[in-house]
């Protein structure tokens, strides 16, 4: 019998379910599941969660795992989504089965539409939306049944037939399961199966002017595929009586779908409903689905999310069946954790302030003379090596990193201050060059030629390494910092509209950053860590264009080891 691995937990209640039916046989021991996302935009994080659910359940007990794309609703799907949506699930890491869509299945709900209509199930209601809605009652109300609940089969089929040649406009009557008006539970007080809809489907065209609902689609196309365990979020538990009902009541071709629960993830600070995304997308909020500050997948890859990353998060959390906000910075910490085994080490310099070295030796011409040291790419990864950074007489250092009437506890450099840069030479200021207003544009320095390599023979220690950037072999840069999209980490839950808690200081564009100049080597969508300041992904198009990833300091597992200690503590 198939087991689950190590990674699943062995309290996950799903993998738990799955062992249970294996060992009575439910499905000969078989396993099947789908991630069936609906084309009508981007897939975001929460997807990210059920890719993994559906995906590593169907993985860690030797099973399948289709993509099938929910294309029912016509008005609001595109292809380009459909795209989209494959080159993501490939972007995690994953490889359905095969990839189908509900469209595929229209045919056969058609025909099992006219199963229940001709077994007294289901019947044509011409009633408005509205009527329809307010009939259904609600929770302490009863529901009115339908004065169209009692036509016959017969007319119920011809109306049925009529519908699907396309005689009746949108919205003239709906299909609608037979069910029971009275129940406590709103999903069965006879659910619409079919409406009309006379759009064009980007899979087949003008061949329907009737769509089914999720509800229809959903299970009975688990059932065609063969599909063992229907993995869903925790919104669908009210409908998982329905879902069973259906195929209880139809000819199956083998065996019932099992429907399961668990709870999609939620992070601080963001929004992750699509007509919101789409929102900010169509008011110029942000760039775009890909803009980096946007929980979609493009987004998350254009700002070097590096899928493992976003894979491990998802595992780590694991399933439950409470819905609970995950903090923003644990998804970080996974992300700058990965980073940090693979991201190449660079000097950028983001908000430039010159430092001129007095004392820098020149040749015989007159010109600074250029000393080369040897770097190491990644401290974490020796077998990336080393490369060469060239060091002269005049250099960029961060103009946070000077303090000409320096504050309490500032230890970088100030007049008569002593500091190291980084891998090169100890420097100590000694003047300053300001501007009209009052601004130092300038700062002047001079260097101890016996601490090459960033040490002093002598012992003596500094409080303050900076990195620089030689002003002579300087690229320009531009860098794109990044605030949270969202003020506050509940989004709408003063207002109940998430979009008035946006902050509209999200992000702000450096244009005259200076880097190295092997920075011109990074590749469209690499990552690589700016020394002291953190993550930063090249963009995928424009060229020496960054976008910070994720900072240094890792905020998440800071409050663990602070609860850790606390519990110890007691």
């Amino acid at each position: 019998m198939a087991k689950p691995a190590d990674n699943i937990a062995a309290s996950d209640f799903i993998a738990d379910a799955i062992t249970k039916d294996n060992e009575v046989g439910t499905y000969a021991q078989r396993v099947q599941t789908r991630f069936p996302p609906e084309p009508n935009g981007y897939l975001h994080i929460g997807h990210a969660k059920a890719i993994t659910v559906d995906f590593g359940t169907a993985e860690e007990f030797g099973g399948l795992c289709n993509v099938r794309l929910d294309d029912t609703n016509p008005v609001a799907e595109n292809p380009e989504y459909v795209e989209s949506i494959l080159a993501d699930i490939a972007w995690l890491g994953y490889q359905p089965h095969t990839v189908v869509h509900a469209s595929d299945y229209f045919e056969q709900l058609y025909q099992w539409a006219e199963y229940l209509v001709e077994q007294g199930l289901a019947y044509v209601d011409d009633q408005d939306t509205e009527t329809i809605s307010a009939q259904r009652g609600g929770f302490g109300k009863p529901g009115i049944e339908s004065p169209c609940r009692d036509r016959t089969v017969e007319e119920n089929l011809d109306l049925l037939h009529r519908m699907r040649a396309g005689e009746f406009d949108d919205g003239a009557c709906v299909l609608r399961a037979k069910i029971d008006m009275q129940s406590d539970n709103m999903v069965m007080r006879d659910p619409v199966m079919y409406r009309i809809r006379h759009a064009t489907h980007h899979q087949t065209g003008n061949d329907w002017p009737i769509f089914p609902t999720y509800d229809w689609a959903h299970g009975q196309s688990d059932a065609i595929e063969g599909v063992t365990h229907s993995l869903c979020t925790l919104e669908f538990d009210s409908h998982r009586p329905l879902y069973n009902w259906f195929l209880e009541h139809l000819p199956l071709p083998g065996d019932q779908p099992r429907q399961i629960e668990f709870a999609r993830l939620e992070l601080t600070y963001t929004v992750t409903s699509k007509r919101r995304l789409a929102k900010l997308v169509a008011d110029g909020v942000v760039s775009g689905w890909d803009d980096p500050r946007m929980p979609t997948l493009r987004g998350l890859r254009r700002r070097g999310y590096p899928a493992a990353a976003v894979r491990d998060f998802c595992r780590d959390i694991g399933t439950t069946r409470t819905n609970s906000r995950h903090n923003i910075e644990e998804l970080e910490s996974f992300v700058r954790r990965e980073l940090n085994k693979t991201a190449q080490r660079r000097m950028v310099v983001t908000r430039p302030l010159r430092l001129v070295i007095d004392n820098w030796p020149t040749d015989e011409h007159g010109a600074p003379e250029v000393d080369w040291f040897d770097v190491t790419n990644n401290p974490e990864n020796p077998a990336d090596g080393t490369r060469r950074v060239p060091f002269s007489g005049e250099l960029f250092i961060e103009r946070d990193d000077f303090a000409e009437v320096p504050p309490p506890k500032f230890f970088r450099l100030s007049i008569g201050r002593e500091v190291r840069l980084r891998g090169a030479y100890f420097v100590t200021a000694t003047s300053v060059v300001t501007n009209e207003a009052g601004e130092v544009t300038e700062v002047h320095a001079t260097y101890d030629p016996a601490t090459r390599g960033g040490d002093a023979p002598d012992g003596r220690k500094v409080k303050s390494t900076m990195h620089w950037v030689s002003a002579a072999h300087a690229v320009d840069v531009k860098v794109a910092l990044y605030n949270r999209l969202f003020t506050t980490p509940a989004p709408g839950e003063r207002t109940g509209e998430p979009l008035d808690d946006l902050n509209p200081d999200s992000v702000e564009l450096l244009t005259d950053a200076k880097g190295e100049g092997v920075i011109n080597e990074v590749e469209p969508g690499q990552v690589v860590q700016f020394e002291r300041l953190g993550y930063f992904c090249a963009d995928l198009d424009e060229p020496r264009l960054f976008h910070r990833t994720v900072g240094l300091r890792d905020e998440w597992a800071a409050q663990q080891r602070r609860a850790a200690k606390a519990a110890k503590n007691g």
